[in-house]
């Protein structure tokens, strides 16, 4: 029995070696740009030894941890290597001069210097967070509407609840395209027969800005209605049978019994509305390109409609600034992830307090 678990320990150690080395001398290859071919199955072998190795390994105590890790191994592994490792490469290549392919010099905070000395950034995040706060309202409070008309019990609810629901199942580019061709054509017309207006609205930056909040709130608000049907649902009908028999009318009864009572899933639902209006990108693009002039920092702009993603997007893509385009990723990263951890902290103290 002890000759047993040595070998075991033996093989063990022997796996967990080779299984490191295999990964290591991978990532190696992969980091510094290397065309080898057997990279990823050396790598994805390497991953499979240290499993191995894990189970093999001679102890008692903790062998159901071992095990539980090796199941939780897949999505640890492809995590790691889809969002740890290149976050951890991107904030390196952003003090760099990487140009999507190689890094030839080091070049400190010069990329962060540079785009914070550029009117047209700075303008994409002032525009950004107008349209983030902006929509973090309008679709909250026109998704909590929804889903109170959707909750009664009128004729034809679940029709109701699907056509409110059924925008946000189009792709966010094919959207922005149907409603160009709206704004510029079946609008236009409307509105000269009614009121004389013969400009489309994305005709300028004011009113493509408008556009943009238009069709965001018409794709996103029957996601958000879902979430509030599902809050709403959760209320007891016997404490809204309390309510009635005490003589609460239908607004007390939803600012002192249904509001606070889904406060939860009001954070929920603010949390994500702020983080995809963040990230806006697809609408923005396909709605306006980020074109449309305004002044800004006493300069006149050509990025009017032009929000923070479709801006790292065109400098890295467009103009070919891999590196640039980097640094204002990172930049927007953190700014989200700030922005993302105080609005739940708002909301849970808010939890409390309800």
């Amino acid at each position: 029995m002890a000759e047993s678990k040595a070998g075991n320990k033996g093989l063990s150690i022997a796996l967990l070696v080779i299984g490191a080395a295999m990964m290591g001398y991978a990532l190696v290859l992969d980091f510094s740009g290397s065309s080898a071919a057997f990279r990823g199955p050396l790598l994805v072998v390497g991953a499979v030894a240290i499993l191995a190795g894990l189970y093999y390994f001679p102890t008692i105590e903790h062998h159901r941890s071992i095990i539980n890790f090796i199941f939780l191994f897949p999505l640890l592994f492809t995590f790691t290597v889809t969002v740890i490792i290149p976050m951890a490469l991107g904030i390196g290549y952003s003090f760099t001069d990487w140009n999507g392919v190689k890094v030839s010099n080091f070049v400190g905070l010069s990329n962060y210097t540079s785009m914070f000395q550029d009117p047209a950034f700075i303008w994409s995040i002032v525009l950004t967070f107008l349209f983030v706060v902006v929509n973090m309202i309008l679709v909250n409070v026109i998704g909590f509407l929804l889903a109170l008309l959707c909750s009664t019990k009128i004729k034809g609810v679940d029709f109701y609840r699907a056509s409110y629901f059924l925008p946000n199942l189009i792709g966010g580019i094919v959207l922005g395209y149907i409603w160009q061709f709206i704004f510029s054509n079946v609008l236009i017309k409307l509105t000269a027969s009614a009121f004389g207006m013969r400009n489309s609205l994305l005709s300028n930056s004011r009113t493509a800005f408008i556009a943009i909040i238009i069709v965001y709130i018409w794709q996103y608000a029957g996601y958000i209605m879902l979430i509030y049907i599902t809050g709403l649902s959760t209320v007891p009908k016997d404490v809204l049978e309390a309510a009635s028999i005490d003589g609460a009318n239908a607004m007390t009864t939803l600012f002192k019994i249904k509001i606070p009572m889904i406060a939860s899933t009001i954070t929920i639902c603010t949390f994500l509305t702020l983080t995809s209006a963040f990230k806006q990108f697809d609408v923005n693009m396909a709605l306006t390109n980020g074109t449309g002039s305004v002044k800004f920092m006493g300069k006149t702009l050509s990025n009017g409609t032009q929000m923070l993603a479709l801006n790292i997007y065109n400098t890295a893509i467009s103009k070919n600034n891999y590196a640039l385009g980097q640094a204002k990723a990172v930049l927007f990263f953190i700014i989200l992830a700030c922005v993302s951890i105080i609005q739940v902290r708002i909301s849970n103290s808010k939890e409390v307090e309800m």
